[in-house]
């Protein structure tokens, strides 16, 4: 049975999307947000204790790598095959075994890290599907309302993951890695029934038949066709040679890094070729399929762009609670709650329970200000000033870290400050990008360009993969020393300058980017 958006209206069933969101986040950022420590503290202390931090950080991204590198998959299917309900609801399920896993072989190096790998798939696979399953319950008459709904979308996300973030710590350090990995899968269960329950209610869009005007075909047909300059084709070889190159040195890299960098550069290189040759697809496909290819390769740049971010954002799970250990927790004052914080894992909670906050206080008083003042907040503007918000993140936590390489006792109330800057960069670039990818996809493409959008975050992770395999090379290390800083503090400044060199491309980027409108014309029935 398939259900319409009412006309003008909230559509009913996006309480049962709601709430299978807000379940699974807080399972997802349960066991992330204590992997780290868990790791450190118990599945590597086979390894010398210098080692263990920075195999626990390749650990931890090349998890996160994984889990949003498999919106591929799951958009895939769903596009193509089974539609998003059904995907969504059979990837759950693998989700759900995947939390199993970890909860039975917490001192099992394979079993975990097997478990590791299924909840990748599953939470990976559902991402884009859900993100765009909520638009799909929208249309022209009601899209004015899809914008509140991200936002709640957004903001429950968060409601999950600050409960999950203030527990899982405590009841990994009380009751044990059982029931702090048992506990998220206990959640992830009740979230795949959630939204079992609502399936008589949903928009179904079907999936599209396989298409011969399709993004690969036409980038296909474009360089490959025949007359004039063959510097496309040309590019993409030379992509191709270089991904080859990147898999040769998998011993040196690693496997995710080494297939991460690869795909990486056949889509740099593909898509640049693609663009030099597209025109000569037309009148070999139609015009509206050739055009929409230029859209998404527009689209593309948009996310790459925003890739930097995701590199800072997701070292709050690694670095930033590596540097937490090193602070002083003020248990002694009669303001700190004691009772609830007591390890600096729990630090990751300020990030949901501040986005919470802002994304109301941005709705409601920031952005009706600035266009009281003549500034309008357009997507691209919040993702922008959201890039550079992180690099200002960073340059306060590298402050911190200059203190502490120095000896100083530094309290870990401080790191509030980085955490808020964090999170409103978040605010702007994260919750602003899901309605932006929905709404600049071509109809055909929702979930394979949602997929995308999260792909970034894999892209991201590539960054702080490659950061700390260039940090193990003896020039990169020599460099450093003479600069006079750590290596922790080193990096936190780097990454801050990448943000900003990010921020800059991406504003000039986005006053010559075209917007275009992708919601439905009306309720599918």
């Amino acid at each position: 049975m398939t259900a319409s958006a009412n006309r003008g209206s909230l559509p009913p069933q996006i309480p049962y999307i709601i709430g299978n969101e807000a379940c699974e986040r807080f399972s997802f950022y349960g066991m992330r947000n204590i992997l780290t420590p868990f790791l450190i503290t118990s599945l590597l202390l086979s390894f010398p204790l210098a080692e263990r931090a920075g195999i626990a950080k390749d650990v931890f991204h090349s998890f996160v790598i994984g889990v949003y590198f498999f919106p591929l998959l799951g958009g895939w299917l769903s596009d193509r095959f089974f539609g998003k309900y059904r995907t969504a609801l059979w990837l759950s399920i693998v989700y759900c075994i995947g939390h199993a896993c970890l909860a039975m072989f917490e001192s099992n190096r394979s079993g975990f890290y097997t478990g590791l790998f299924l909840i990748a798939v599953g939470s990976g696979g559902i991402k884009p599907l859900i993100s765009a399953f909520v638009g799909d319950q929208f249309d022209q008459s009601n899209k004015h309302k899809a914008k509140i709904v991200y936002d709640f979308f957004y903001w429950t996300i968060n409601f999950g993951s600050f409960f999950a973030s203030l527990l899982m710590p405590r009841v990994l350090a009380s009751w044990g890695p059982a029931w702090a990995f048992g506990i998220p899968g206990i959640l992830m269960a009740i979230a795949t029934l959630v939204f079992w329950l609502g399936r008589n209610k949903y928009v179904h869009v079907p999936p599209t038949a396989a298409n011969p005007h399709s993004l690969l075909r036409v980038a296909g047909t474009a360089l490959l066709a025949q007359g004039g300059s063959r510097a496309g084709l040309i590019l993409l070889v030379v992509g191709v040679l270089l991904a080859i190159g990147a898999l040769v040195a998998t011993p040196q890299l690693g496997v995710v890094t080494a297939l991460c960098l690869a795909l990486g550069l056949v889509m740099l290189f593909g898509g640049i070729g693609t663009s030099l040759q597209l025109e000569r697809a037309r009148g070999l496909h139609p015009d509206e399929a050739v055009d929409g290819v230029r859209a998404v390769l527009r689209i593309l740049i948009v996310f790459a762009l925003v890739t930097p971010f995701w590199s800072l954002f997701d070292q709050k799970a690694s670095t930033w609670i590596l540097q937490g250990n090193l602070m002083t927790i003020p248990h002694e004052a009669w303001w700190w709650p004691s009772w609830l914080v007591q390890q600096p894992a729990q630090m990751q909670a300020l990030n949901p329970l501040l986005v919470m906050l802002l994304i109301p206080f941005n709705n409601l008083v920031l952005y009706p200000a600035l266009r009281k003042f003549g500034f309008e907040p357009t997507a691209l503007r919040r993702m922008g000033y959201g890039i550079a918000f992180s690099g200002l993140a960073w340059v306060v936590a590298g402050i911190l870290q200059l203190y502490l390489d120095g000896g100083d006792a530094v309290s870990i109330v401080w790191q509030t400050l980085p955490y808020a800057l964090l999170t409103f960069g978040e605010v702007l670039v994260s919750a602003t990008g899901l309605e932006f990818a929905y709404s600049q996809a071509p109809p055909s493409m929702k979930g394979s360009i949602m997929s995308f959008w999260l792909l970034s975050v894999t892209f991201g992770n590539l960054w702080v993969l490659l950061t700390n395999a260039a940090i193990r090379n003896d020039f990169v290390t020599e460099q450093i020393a003479h600069s006079g800083l750590s290596e922790t503090a080193f990096l936190m400044f780097f990454f801050a300058a990448f943000a900003f060199l990010a921020a800059a491309i991406f504003a000039w980027y986005g006053k010559h980017y075209p917007l275009a409108d992708h919601y439905r014309a009306v309720a599918t029935r």
